[in-house]
């Protein structure tokens, strides 16, 4: 048995696909469990910035442009 697929069907189905996959997405990112996970993932992006040393250098440096 051939089942003949047409464009309509195979666009209808793919936008079915993404919109299972869009609510999943969506339950897990505000799943509750995950808000620790999110809060650490969060503050990554400064992990590497060095902590603000003060220094004999800064305290003398002028501030004039």
């Amino acid at each position: 048995m051939v089942i003949e697929m047409s464009a309509g069907l195979i666009r209808g189905l793919g936008t079915v696909v993404v919109f299972v996959a869009f609510v999943g997405l969506t339950l897990w990112v505000f799943n509750r469990k995950r808000t620790p996970e999110f809060a650490e993932a969060r503050l990554l992006p400064f992990a590497d910035e060095p902590q603000a040393e003060t220094t004999q250098a800064n305290e003398t440096r002028s501030t004039r442009p």
